[in-house]
């Protein structure tokens, strides 16, 4: 595997499950918080954690469907696409279903960068103004960005 890959890896899993410098990645941000602090909101209108989750496997199916070229718009099985509703009476087995198919996006995604050409690394998706490798790093900052977010609901929640 090149360098350039293995480093794109380990700041995708770094922003994913990994130990990192920084602090909380996404899946420790999420970690032992009870349906009620997923689904509590900072304001009306405001995204709660757990559609928060959603939406971050949302977009690690878009980008994988960029790298690979595979799927077909639309095939997210969650709706709407990009910020998906979860279930009217949500519990912990719908809980543990999305957190499941987050897992699994970012296990494809990680599978089509590991594989990913690296010549083609610093070309661009066709329709797109973002090359291949910045949108690789993009989508792990996209991971720590929610982290923080969700860092900072689960503080608000747990001090009202």
């Amino acid at each position: 595997m090149s360098e350039k890959i293995n480093l794109l890896l380990k700041i995708y899993d770094q922003a994913f499950d990994q130990t990192a410098w920084h602090g909380t990645n996404l899946r420790g941000s999420i970690k032992g918080l009870k349906i009620s602090e997923l689904l509590w909101r900072p304001q009306t209108k405001r995204h709660n954690c757990w559609e928060i989750i959603l939406h971050c496997a949302y977009w690690k199916y878009v980008i994988w469907r960029r790298l690979t070229q595979k799927g077909k718009k639309g095939d997210f099985p969650r709706t709407p696409s990009d910020w998906p509703n979860h279930s009217k009476n949500p519990n912990l087995k719908e809980w543990q279903s999305d957190l499941d198919l987050l897992i699994h996006y970012h296990k494809m995604l990680r599978d089509a960068i590991s594989n990913f050409p690296v010549k083609k690394l610093n070309q661009y998706p066709e329709g797109s103004k973002v090359s291949y490798i910045k949108t690789i790093y993009g989508i792990s900052s996209h991971d720590l960005y929610h982290a923080g977010q969700i860092q900072l609901i689960k503080r608000m929640v747990r001090n009202k």
